[in-house]
C-alpha cells in the first residue's frame, strides 16, 4: 500500500460549472484545484487523498468535488456536507450516488451542552444523520465543538458499527477561539492537549472510531514539527492504536508554510522511534483499508 492524505481541500474558482459560496479566504477568484494538489503530492511520495468539501453544503455546491473524484477515481475519496440535518437521506445518497463519496462531514452534534442533562441520543439533531449513515455504511467526519464533545459517546454507543473519524487531532474547538493567522489561515487558541479529552479518548474501546492526525499549524504554539504536539501525537496513537490513525495535510492551508512536503515528512521529525510498521499504517495503511477498501 502507498501513502494517502486523509484530509484535503480543493476548489475550482466560482463559476456556473462549479458554484460555490465565497469569502474573504474563499474569494470567487481563487482557486486550489486537484491538479494542484496532485502535483504537490506526487513531488512528496503521497499516493492518494481524501477530498473534504469546502465552499458549501447544497448538492450544487458540491460540482467540483464530483468532477475531482470522477475524474480521478483510482486517486480520490470525498467527505460531503449536509445542509439539514432533519431530512438528510436524499441529500446522502445522492452525494453518494454520484461517486466516490464515502461519508458526510458534522461540525455539531446537537444535544444538550448541559453534560448532566437527558442524554438520549435519539433527540440529538444530528441523529438523523448518524442513523443514515449507519444503515448506508457512510462514513461520519466529526469536528465538534468543545461545548459538545460529551455527547459524541451517546451516539457512538448507539451506532457501534459505524465508523467515526475524529477530525484534526480530537480538538473540539471551544466558542470564540476561531481567529486567522497572518496567511489567513485557520487559528485555534485551545490549551494542549485538548480539555475535552476527558469526554473523547474513553472511544478507544470503539473499534470504529479513528482520528486523523492533521491541522497542527492551527493549534500548535511552535513551528514545524510542532514539538509542544509530540505528546499529544504519541498519546493519540498510543491510545487508538496506528490502524486507526491518518496522517493528513489540510491542504492547501499548508502549501507555503511549512510547505507539503515538509509535512509529508512530521512523524519522522516529530515521532522519530515510531516503529516502522506503525508509520507505515498512520501514513496510508489505515486510510487506505477504511476509506478506498
Amino acid at each position: 500500500m502507498g501513502k494517502v492524505d486523509a484530509h484535503v481541500h480543493v476548489f475550482a474558482k466560482a463559476s456556473d460549472e462549479f458554484p460555490r459560496e465565497t469569502n474573504d479566504v474563499l474569494s470567487a477568484d481563487r482557486e486550489e484545484t486537484a491538479e494542484d494538489l496532485l502535483g504537490e503530492m506526487e513531488a512528496s511520495g503521497i499516493d492518494k487523498a481524501c477530498l473534504v468539501q469546502i465552499g458549501g453544503t447544497a448538492y450544487e455546491h458540491h460540482a467540483y468535488l464530483q468532477h475531482c473524484l470522477k475524474k480521478y477515481p483510482d486517486r480520490f475519496r470525498g467527505i460531503g456536507l449536509v445542509p439539514d440535518y432533519q431530512d438528510p437521506k436524499d441529500h446522502m445518497d445522492r452525494l453518494a450516488e454520484s461517486g466516490g463519496i464515502v461519508g458526510v462531514r458534522l461540525f455539531d452534534v446537537g444535544g444538550p451542552t448541559d453534560p448532566l442533562g437527558v442524554m438520549d441520543c435519539r433527540t440529538f439533531e444530528t441523529y438523523p444523520v448518524w442513523e443514515h449513515a449507519a444503515e448506508k455504511g457512510y462514513t461520519i467526519w466529526l469536528y465538534p465543538k468543545a461545548s459538545e464533545a460529551h455527547c459524541v459517546p451517546f451516539l457512538v454507543d448507539a451506532f457501534p458499527d459505524l465508523q467515526v473519524v475524529f477530525n484534526h487531532l480530537m480538538f473540539c474547538p471551544g466558542e470564540g477561539v476561531f481567529t486567522k493567522d497572518e496567511k489567513g489561515r485557520p487559528r485555534i487558541d485551545t490549551p494542549i492537549p485538548p480539555l475535552t479529552r476527558y469526554n473523547t479518548m474513553g472511544l478507544y474501546q470503539y473499534d470504529n472510531v479513528c482520528v486523523k492526525l492533521s491541522g497542527q499549524y492551527a493549534f500548535s504554539q511552535e513551528a514545524y514539527p510542532y514539538p509542544d504536539l509530540k505528546g499529544w501525537h504519541g498519546n493519540l496513537i498510543g491510545t487508538f492504536g496506528p490502524d486507526r490513525c491518518m496522517w493528513a495535510t489540510d491542504f492547501p492551508w499548508i502549501r507555503e508554510e511549512p510547505g507539503y512536503e515538509t509535512l509529508s515528512k512530521l512523524l519522522d521529525a516529530l515521532l522519530p522511534d515510531l516503529e516502522d510498521g506503525d508509520r507505515a499504517k498512520v501514513m496510508g495503511e489505515t486510510a487506505e483499508w477504511r476509506l478506498f477498501g
